[in-house]
């Protein structure tokens, strides 16, 4: 019996997130309450990769997450995808600091008709084209810059270079160049790395996408002294990223790290003892410990002080009084317990299913002699035999090697003749 399958109102690959997967996306936790006529108008529009936009839907059109919209542009009209309705559009627009009073909204025109998403993948088709062609032409200028990216507007009329720069260039010789080159409008934008980054996407070390494209709306300066006080190795090439900067997850735990290092005594004061000067080597800032060294550079003699026994030190110090000896605490420290299985509600042993009879099933296998196993007696006497034959001819030697039996005696008789009194 055929089934009448209904055909998608847009060429999303899903309900929850369109054709923009790991972009940005927004949960919309709101979506399976009731329809609640709120009076808001506003939707939250997503082009290519990360760039977004806050728009009116002035002709009522019932959007949903996913449709393909005509939007207003300038000049002309460009193609997204509605990522977000309702009310949370109005949270959305509070995260990003922009004021519904005094935001300059653009209007949506219409749901995307057949003819404007050919054109639409038409205008994406070329992308990687432009943007190769453009830098050769950038190159050939003698420009200091990189254009990462190229975006066309939906209709075809402008395209936006994304470029890097460590310095001001001039490119208004480029854009004359580009705009006789490609027959279109020229816009110029000028982005970070981290920003690149976003754009393009990718897999970052930890295994998974990167922050800057899938939830980060905002970078903040990411700086040494957040390796340093979260105890990490300086070491240029794990604390790059894909975008040569510093990880944006250097900030995510520094907080934390600066709360529990309120109380923890300077560093860089040595502590002086009557064996000798004592410097700070490392820190575990949560188990507060703090291990001392010997040596400024070398690391050969290290005692573990906690970080009140460190204060007690300096503040003898700070008296003009030397310690006797430091108290190494490496053997107080507890030796941490290993992860492993334990009875908490009194069941059995998680082996109680294992096959506990099999070592003694060995044991009393190889214990076994061949003349208790059940077997018949031609099978019986058959090594036996064996062992006679390889032995010295002769039934009386034969006889002999059997041993007491009634086999034997009856063979003794057979072969000495009859008994005589």
């Amino acid at each position: 019996m055929e089934q009448d399958i209904a055909t998608p109102t847009h060429s999303s690959k899903c309900d929850s997130c369109g054709d923009r997967c790991g972009k940005l996306e927004v949960f919309d936790w709101l979506s399976d309450l009731p329809d609640q006529s709120d009076g808001n108008d506003i939707v939250e529009i997503q082009f290519k990769n990360t760039r977004k936009g806050f728009y009116r839907n002035t002709s009522q059109t019932k959007l949903s997450k996913g449709d393909v919209v005509a939007v207003e542009a300038s000049p002309g009209h460009d193609i997204g995808i509605v990522t977000l309705t309702g009310e949370l559009v109005l949270l959305q627009m509070k995260k990003n600091n922009v004021s519904p009073s005094s935001y300059e909204f653009k209007r949506v025109y219409r749901k995307a008709k057949p003819l404007d998403l050919e054109k639409w993948e038409e205008a994406k088709g070329l992308e990687h084209e432009t943007m190769l062609e453009s830098r050769r032409i950038a190159w050939d200028l003698g420009l200091n810059m990189k254009i990462g990216d190229v975006e066309y507007q939906g209709d075809r009329t402008k395209a936006i270079f994304y470029y890097i720069a460590d310095e001001r260039v001039d490119f208004r010789a480029l854009i004359k160049v580009l705009a006789e080159r490609f027959k279109v409008r020229i816009e110029m934008r000028q982005i970070g790395a981290r920003q690149e980054a976003g754009r393009i996407g990718g897999i970052g070390p930890c295994g998974r996408e990167l922050c800057c494209s899938t939830w980060m709306t905002n970078f903040k300066s990411v700086t040494t002294n957040a390796a340093r006080y979260q105890e990490i190795s300086l070491n240029p090439q794990k604390l790059a990223g894909q975008c040569g900067k510093l990880k944006c997850c250097l900030n995510y735990e520094l907080d934390a790290y600066l709360d529990a290092q309120k109380d923890f005594p300077n560093t860089a004061i040595p502590l002086e003892t009557e064996d000798g000067t004592w410097y700070h080597f490392k820190t575990d800032v949560f188990k507060r410990l703090m291990w001392y060294s010997a040596g400024r550079e070398n690391a050969g003699n290290i005692v573990t002080l906690t970080v009140d026994q460190v204060k007690e030190v300096q503040a003898q110090n700070k008296k003009g009084q030397r310690v006797k000896k430091l108290d190494d605490q490496t053997a107080v420290l507890a030796v941490p317990k290993e992860n492993g299985y334990e009875n908490v509600i009194g069941e059995e042993s998680i082996t109680r299913f294992d096959d506990k009879n099999k070592k003694s099933n060995r044991k009393k296998r190889k214990n076994r002699k061949p003349a208790n196993r059940p077997q018949n007696q031609n099978e019986a006497n058959k090594p036996e035999v064996q062992e006679e034959r390889k032995s010295t001819p002769g039934r009386q030697g034969n006889a002999r090697r059997r041993g007491p039996g009634r086999g034997g005696e009856r063979r003794r008789r057979e072969d000495n003749g009859p008994k005589t009194e």
